[in-house]
């Protein structure tokens, strides 16, 4: 018979007046997280349609003129937020086939290939997870301004910007402790049948990492999409930087109004993708695999 421990016993549950206690609780909790979670977005969505005038001499106040849908076209137009978008689209999607290319096949290697010297390599991949990312900012600077063997600079570059993205050791981490979890009967008989290894991990281990590689997928494009720091040094140029080191540059020069607008345009995309790809976080498909053990 099992036992749960709370702090109303049984008895005082069957009672009315605990029970309506208890529930008007749990409903401020509820409403004091949503405030807490949700406030902010539903402050930024309010303000992008709010004139200036409007947020600065009531800024808590819903729309006292009524809202100005032209906000957000003029934030689209004025600050060119298509040409940054675009530029945060092609640096996430190229930090996130790096960091796929390179999760995927290291997990592979130690996990089903396991070669001589796997957990000191698998070792050494976890140590890096303890260096501060600021330590590396310099020698990975000092690395894509001259390339080793081939001498050339990736500086100002989207290659630059994205490519030293694949150096993720958590990702790695977590691909390797799904893989560890797979089923070995069914690659055992696939090596049987004459797998070889590129075939035993494009047409075996993928197909039954889904789950994991859609947790992975989300991680890498979200923090392509806010990375503010490596963009800001290895693209000087404006004209090829993300919206996340364009919009902080242009708001001195920008009304509140106009650079409120650009703020929620620029969290549309990454919530409607977080969204679409909730239910690998919401059941812990990606996640069972990866932490059992």
């Amino acid at each position: 018979m099992s036992e749960t421990t709370s702090f109303v016993s049984v008895s005082d549950l069957r009672r009315p007046g605990v029970r309506w206690a208890r529930r008007i609780v749990n409903v401020v909790l509820f409403l004091i997280l949503v405030v807490v979670a949700l406030g902010p977005l539903l402050w930024l969505a309010k303000s992008a349609v709010t004139p200036a005038q409007d947020t600065l001499r009531k800024p808590m106040e819903i729309w006292p003129h009524g809202p100005d849908w032209s906000i957000l076209t003029h934030a689209w137009s004025d600050l060119q937020l298509r040409r940054y978008l675009v530029n945060t689209v092609v640096i996430a999607a190229g930090s996130w086939a790096v960091q796929m290319l390179v999760a995927t096949t290291a997990g592979y290697a130690l996990s089903v290939l396991r070669p001589a010297y796997g957990r000191i390599l698998y070792g050494a991949v976890l140590a890096t997870m303890f260096v501060p990312t600021v330590v590396l900012l310099v020698p990975l600077y000092l690395t894509v301004l001259k390339l080793p063997l081939i001498h050339a600079s990736l500086v100002n570059t989207y290659w630059g910007a994205f490519l030293p993205a694949g150096a993720s050791a958590f990702n790695v981490a977590l691909m390797k402790r799904f893989f560890d979890n797979l089923p070995r009967e069914i690659l055992e008989a696939a090596r049987v049948d004459g797998a070889g290894p590129v075939r035993l991990f494009t047409a075996i281990v993928l197909p039954m990492s889904r789950p994991v590689l859609g947790v992975v997928s989300v991680f890498a494009v979200l923090a392509a999409w806010k990375d503010f720091i490596w963009p800001l040094i290895v693209l000087p140029d404006p004209a090829k930087q993300p919206i996340s080191v364009r919009l902080p540059s242009l708001a001195p020069v920008t009304s509140i109004d106009t650079f409120l607008a650009a703020l929620l345009i620029s969290t549309a995309l990454p919530i409607a993708f977080f969204l679409v790809f909730q239910r690998f976080f919401l059941r812990s498909e990606g996640l069972d695999g990866a932490v059992k053990g």
